[in-house]
């Protein structure tokens, strides 16, 4: 039930910001809404809550044969409510403006958009329309989403240069990367920030001692080998938060200032003393 009303709330405010700052103010924002908006003075017969209609159904069931049923499972909600919500909200804001100031309503779109996009990703699905594609992207090629989202609009912005601007196309970057932005920050609320330590040092025993006794926290003993000396080195494997990291960092080198350190963001801690799931930074380190 959680997940279901932070879907229908993420799409609530994505159809709030295209009918509140996309649409009257014409923002190429990317995704399917400013998809509508830019091709609305070629096809102006085209209604554009009706485009957003069809082609998010039309992009549900292309995402339905390549990502497959638990996707599917996870985006129909969006699916059916999205629309219902755009058309509504249409309804009870088409005399409402909040803004003509172009640059202003491209920062807000990006804001909305991406707390919207943000919420519903949270949950494990999709708001429809082209996020499918980047949730593709992630699939295949193992991009963010805000990343592919971004590539995506960033695209679809720049084709709207031919039918608006050049001047248009760089307001509507804005909201694109203030959407990207926004839902880094959405999906990453409440987890911690951890950074991912490897230590070599000939007093590795005294290293380890301190991790434990001063920042309570625990590490791993791996067992390794110089690339050139071929001589036995023992590596400690640690993580830490980062309000930790400076405390660590002089603790280290109080104890052996020819230490080797090489510090990471994490990617994702689970486990005794963690809870967190941020996608920043694929670490892949072997011994």
């Amino acid at each position: 039930m959680k997940n279901v009303f932070l879907i229908l709330l993420g799409n609530l405010i994505v159809a709030f910001a295209v009918n509140s700052f996309i649409i009257p103010n014409d923002i190429l924002s990317g995704g399917l809404a400013g998809i509508a908006v830019g091709l609305q003075p070629i096809f102006p017969w085209i209604d554009t809550n009706l485009f957003i209609t069809i082609f998010t159904i039309v992009l549900f069931i292309l995402g339905h044969f390549i990502l497959g049923k638990e996707f599917t499972k996870g985006t129909i909600v969006s699916t059916i409510c999205y629309p219902i919500e755009l058309n509504i909200l249409s309804y009870l804001l088409k005399d409402v403006s909040f803004t003509s100031n172009s640059i202003l309503a491209s920062i807000y779109t990006g804001i909305f958009v991406g707390i919207g996009i943000g919420l519903v990703v949270r949950t494990g699905s999709s708001t429809g329309g082209v996020d499918i594609l980047a949730l593709l992207f992630k699939k295949v090629f193992h991009l963010p989403v805000h990343i592919g989202l971004m590539i995506i609009d960033a695209s679809t912005v720049i084709l709207g240069i031919l039918a608006h601007s050049f001047e248009a196309a760089m307001i509507g970057l804005i909201s694109v990367y203030v959407a990207s932005v926004m839902i880094d920050k959405v999906v990453s609320f409440g987890g911690q920030k951890t950074k991912s330590i490897i230590i070599i040092s000939e007093k590795y025993e005294e290293v380890l001692k301190a991790i434990i006794e001063h920042l309570d926290r625990g590490a791993t003993l791996l067992h390794g080998e110089g690339g050139y000396s071929r001589m036995n080195k023992e590596v400690i494997l640690c993580v830490v938060e980062n309000k930790q990291y400076p405390k660590l960092n002089q603790l280290v080198h109080e104890i052996d200032s020819k230490a080797f350190l090489v510090v990471q963001d994490a990617h994702e801690v689970k486990g005794n003393g963690f809870s967190y799931n941020h996608l920043h930074q694929i670490i892949d380190f072997k011994i």
